[in-house]
């Protein structure tokens, strides 16, 4: 298999945009007197981890992978700013090691970076790799200096996901089906406030092809209102098309590719027992009276209101299915799951990638996952030449944009 160009990794993630505010009127002294203010105050030291030791050097804060790029990468959500911190962790550990001089180091040269990539090969999974390299690229743009990685390291990259061990290798997990959906809604009691909102939740992560961190919080302490959102979009305005159909959307302040522009989360009324909009209301009317600064999707308790969190979402819909013999699936499964139901109905590529809110070259990136996982969503030969359908509409798709050529399935 072949892996995809780098720049595929960062798509979404304007990294010039994101580094330009640090960058624009900075010199070497300010960006070390940055760097050397990183370190939070702590009440206690963490435990050392022989694993994470670095050298001192005034251009790596001692601080946490997940901190140490806080200032550049404030506007990216946790996990890719830990995953970056980890890319230049590793480096720097691999330089260390070779004692390669700092000024070698920064731009790093092409040769520098695929013997870096080489190291770890047959060690890692090609995605760490990549998430690695992301990190050290980022930070080379915050710093001014040219990225060396073309030619070369493509090449080593391609060695390197031949080469990934099997313990690297994650199971592919199911998407979420349409068949999953209605089990999940036939075992929520709708008028119970919790599972109101559970389900008001998966109706859209569905059929709106959302991202989960779109419409949860991480944890009870965890709401932001600059980056969730709250229920001060209520009172949702419905409005109707000429032909009938309802629809509406309400507005989310933060999402993984606009940052802080937000997104306007479109949500169209369905005639089946799934619908979205109905979810919603239902959700609003069932926990109506909470405070608007409260998170969207927070819910009546019989001492007041809770937030719902990522986790209590995940273990009451895993629960659910299991108990009925389905496989527990990950966050990310509604939104490829939507995706896929959306197409196979007939609606037009074009249309399903606006509503997940993906630029043409994502799409199709995606279009690359969904082709995998299609035979779980086809259980009759209508829908199999439904299929032979799709496959040339997204064909026809990539032809109009003048993107790459989708990679026919097997």
């Amino acid at each position: 298999m072949v892996s995809p160009p780098l720049e595929d990794f960062l798509q979404g993630v304007d990294i010039h945009a994101a580094a330009a505010a640090l960058h624009a009127n900075s010199d070497i002294a300010r960006r070390v007197s940055i760097s050397q203010s990183l370190a939070p105050g702590r009440a206690s030291r963490p435990r050392s981890n022989v694993a994470s030791h670095i050298s001192p050097s005034p251009w790596r804060p001692h601080v946490l992978a997940s901190d140490r790029l806080i200032l550049m990468l404030q506007s990216l959500d946790s996990n890719t700013r830990s995953n970056y911190g980890s890319g230049l962790l590793r480096f720097t550990q691999f330089c260390d090691q070779l004692s390669i001089p700092e000024s070698a180091r920064m731009p790093a040269s092409a040769e520098l970076l695929a013997l870096f990539a080489s190291n770890h090969a047959g060690q890692l999974s090609d995605k760490t790799l990549n998430n690695w390299l992301a990190g050290l690229h980022f930070w080379h743009i915050v710093n001014g200096a040219p990225w060396n990685g073309d030619d070369m390291l493509r090449h080593v990259r391609r060695g390197f996901a031949k080469l990934v061990p099997p313990s690297s290798k994650r199971a592919k997990r199911p998407p979420v089906t349409l068949d999953a959906l209605c089990i999940l809604h036939d075992h929520l009691n709708l008028s119970n406030t919790f599972d109101a909102a559970v389900w008001a939740i998966a109706a859209i992560a569905f059929w709106s092809c959302c991202r989960l961190g779109e419409l949860l919080i991480p944890s009870v302490q965890t709401f932001d209102p600059s980056k969730h959102v709250s229920r001060s979009v209520l009172p949702i305005s419905v409005s109707t098309l000429e032909n009938g159909t309802q629809h509406s959307f309400f507005h989310i302040p933060w999402s993984k590719t606009t940052l802080s522009l937000g997104a306007d989360i479109s949500i169209t009324a369905r005639d089946h027992r799934t619908c979205p909009l109905m979810a919603l209301l239902n959700h609003c009317a069932g926990n109506s009276g909470l405070p608007s600064h409260v998170p969207l999707f927070a819910f009546r308790t019989s001492s007041g209101w809770l937030p719902m969190t990522r986790a209590w979402f995940l273990q009451k819909r895993n629960l659910t299915w299991v108990s009925v013999g389905f496989p527990d699936m990950p966050g990310h499964a509604f939104r490829i799951g939507g995706a896929t139901e959306l197409l196979l109905q007939g609606v037009p590529p074009d249309v399903v990638a606006t509503q997940g809110r993906w630029k043409s070259q994502a799409f199709l990136e995606y279009w690359r996952q969904i082709n995998s996982i299609l035979p779980l969503f086809i259980s009759s030969s209508a829908d199999s030449a439904r299929f032979l359908t799709l496959d040339t509409v997204m064909d026809n798709f990539a032809r109009r944009t003048n993107l790459r050529t989708i990679t026919s399935r097997a």
